[in-house]
């Protein structure tokens, strides 16, 4: 029990870090948000912890928050922002993979104590750096178009409910087929294979369904650099 609740409790503090970050740096904070959480969620997706009665991989919250954020900026600044957050994301994701990979070529000294813990964390297989970089920009890209076509059939803020989580809920599935099928194509068996796909996506549901109040407390928020001075 005592992963559930601190997961729950890690959920919310992900979505209230988030709103802070927006409270005082208006989007910009929520561009920062995407990047360093987009980040933190892919060296976070190396531990694998059992909750809920299920073996899952931990980063499935952080990740959750990116959606959150590029729903955000969808709503309250178009779809040309949250596309910029897309790819703003990505390019830290990638930047991250190059430097460390040049970082653990480097040969470590006689005193180092830290090489075989970075090799741990970031010696990543290529096929799941790859699959993460697909399913992140296919999925991003699927969440903010999805969100602007319901924005359209559903214009009302209190129809955000339908907008973030229609558009979160598909995009997710989305980002869990690419990972799964790449990352773990030809590991595991088909069947083992299927109960991972069920399992991480259950998961981002969960978390992707505990986001919609924060959603609505981020459409209130005036953003400290945005108030009139």
């Amino acid at each position: 029990m005592f992963n559930e609740l601190l997961g729950l409790g890690f959920v919310v503090a992900n979505f209230a870090m988030l709103l802070i970050m927006y409270k005082f740096f208006g989007k910009t904070g929520l561009f920062a948000w995407v990047a360093i959480s987009t980040i933190l969620a892919n060296i976070q997706v190396t531990k694998t912890i059992e909750i809920i009665g299920l073996t899952a991989t931990l980063g499935n919250s952080l990740y959750a928050s990116t959606f959150l954020a590029t729903d955000i900026l969808n709503e309250k600044y178009g779809k040309k922002e949250a596309k910029k957050a897309v790819w703003l994301g990505f390019s830290a994701l990638l930047i991250m993979v190059i430097a460390m990979q040049f970082g653990l070529q480097f040969i470590p000294g006689e005193s180092d104590f830290a090489h075989g813990s970075l090799e741990t964390i970031f010696g990543l297989v290529p096929q799941i750096a790859i699959a993460s970089m697909i399913a992140y920009l296919a999925s991003q890209h699927l969440d903010v178009l999805i969100f602007s076509a319901l924005r359209k059939l559903f214009p009302k803020d209190s129809q955000f409910w339908i907008r973030n989580n229609g558009s979160t809920l598909l995009s997710q599935l989305l980002d869990t087929l690419i990972f799964t099928s790449i990352a773990f194509y030809g590991v595991f068996p088909f069947d083992v294979w299927v109960q991972i796909f069920i399992s991480t996506y259950v998961l981002k549901f969960i978390v992707s369904l505990l986001d919609t109040p924060f959603g609505y407390i981020a459409k209130i928020i005036t953003p400290n650099d945005e108030k009139q001075v």
